[in-house]
């Protein structure tokens, strides 16, 4: 018996969810720029509000890890964090893309071929992890220029599904018969219920006052040119 508060700040979904034993309760979310700085706590105290419970009432915190946006991440982390300091509270962290995976699934029980989970990260990169429809690593996470030539050996052995907000460009560039692409967007922190559970009945806690974003890339800094 758990109830956990989950958090998913890593693309430009801001959004907050509460789940009890896996299933999710409440949800309070929004996809728009830069909002998640002054909307994640306003989300969290709603999805709460939603439900009656106080905060002393959750067992947990879960929250999206990365990759993904770096604002967005550390944004999500810190809130995240510091709840789990100010209630005494255990600290979950749920891979972003493996809970991209989880949300498709969940609306596609019956699929039976690969998914490939993909986060932009501008021009023709993406991040990027292959799972099969039980959510097991098939190809680990990385970051990875798209061409024509991208996952042509996964492609002629098994039918890929390509989500998440860095597949749209890819449509155009991955033509292989075999390549299928959703338009529905999985990045929810009510995708992030089973997994959290799953965490927290095996104890699969982070180290609140040391766990950092799994940023992937080093954020780099850049200066606009002078015209």
């Amino acid at each position: 018996m758990a109830t956990i508060l989950q958090i998913e700040t890593a693309t430009q979904v801001c959004s907050a969810a509460i789940a009890h034993d896996g299933k999710t309760i409440a949800l309070k979310e929004l996809m728009a720029n830069n909002i998640h700085a002054g909307s994640i706590t306003l989300f969290i105290k709603e999805a709460m509000d939603s439900t009656g419970l106080q905060f002393e009432d959750l067992d947990a915190v879960a929250v999206s890890m990365g990759p993904g946006s770096y604002t967005g991440l550390r944004i999500g982390v810190s809130t995240a964090k510091g709840l789990c300091f100010a209630l005494d509270k255990p600290l979950i962290a749920i891979p972003t893309l493996q809970m991209m995976a989880q949300g498709f699934m969940l609306q596609n029980p019956d699929y039976d071929g690969l998914i490939c989970a993909m986060i932009d990260a501008r021009r023709m990169e993406v991040f990027t992890s292959i799972y099969n429809n039980d959510l097991k690593t098939v190809s680990p996470v990385s970051a990875k220029i798209i061409d024509e030539r991208s996952f042509a050996e996964d492609l002629n052995n098994n039918i890929i599904t390509f989500i998440g907000n860095g597949a749209a460009k890819c449509t155009d560039v991955l033509k292989q018969e075999n390549a299928r692409f959703s338009e529905l967007n999985f990045n929810s922190a009510s995708y992030m219920s089973k997994l959290a559970h799953e965490a927290y009945e095996s104890s699969r806690f982070e180290d609140v006052a040391y766990f950092e974003p799994f940023y992937l890339k080093d954020f780099v800094l850049t200066t606009p040119k002078k015209k």
